[in-house]
C-alpha cells in the first residue's frame, strides 16, 4: 500500500514516522507491516530529504 494515509510533506512525514517508531514499534519492518505500507516507498520518500533509517536507533536520521 502507498503512503496515502500519511502526511505528504516529507518533513512532517519524518516527524510522524519517527514518533511511531519511538513510541510503538521495535523496527521499521514492524511499523510498515502494521500500517500496511511499502517500506521501499517510505525509505525513498525520506531519503529524498537526506534522511536514512538507522536500525541501531530505530529512527530516520
Amino acid at each position: 500500500m502507498h503512503l496515502t494515509n500519511f502526511p505528504k510533506d516529507p518533513v512532517i512525514l519524518l516527524s510522524v514516522v519517527n514518533t511511531y517508531l519511538r513510541d510503538h514499534y521495535p523496527s521499521l519492518e514492524e511499523f510498515c507491516k502494521s500500517c500496511n505500507i511499502s517500506q521501499e516507498e517510505l525509505v525513498s520518500a525520506l531519503s529524498a530529504i537526506d534522511y536514512h533509517y538507522k536500525p541501531e536507533q530505530n529512527q530516520f536520521l
